[in-house]
């Protein structure tokens, strides 16, 4: 299993970057979660294959219509076996 960490920043809240990514974790497989965070980027941790996360994270470089992503921060992280994907509140 693989996880990893990552921030998206640009244009991503207010546009469904959230909800829509959820969708998108769930019909590739993927656990974790996802947040906006108050400087108006997006956080998310994804758990899978590591198929199943490369196909998540392509998915985020590009964001739902409406977006611009600027740029996206990857890191490791450690598996925590999560069989969900959440959308969580801002923090």
């Amino acid at each position: 299993m693989k996880r990893v960490h990552v921030v998206v920043r640009g244009v991503v809240q207010g546009v469904g970057y959230r909800y829509t990514l959820r969708l998108v974790a769930d019909e590739a497989g993927v656990a974790g979660w996802v947040r906006n965070l108050r400087d108006g980027s997006v956080e998310a941790e994804l758990e899978g294959t590591a198929a199943e996360v490369d196909e998540v994270l392509a998915w985020m470089a590009e964001g739902p219509p409406g977006a611009r992503v600027d740029s996206a921060s990857v890191s490791d992280a450690a598996p925590t076996g999560s069989r969900t994907f959440e959308v969580r509140a801002t923090a």
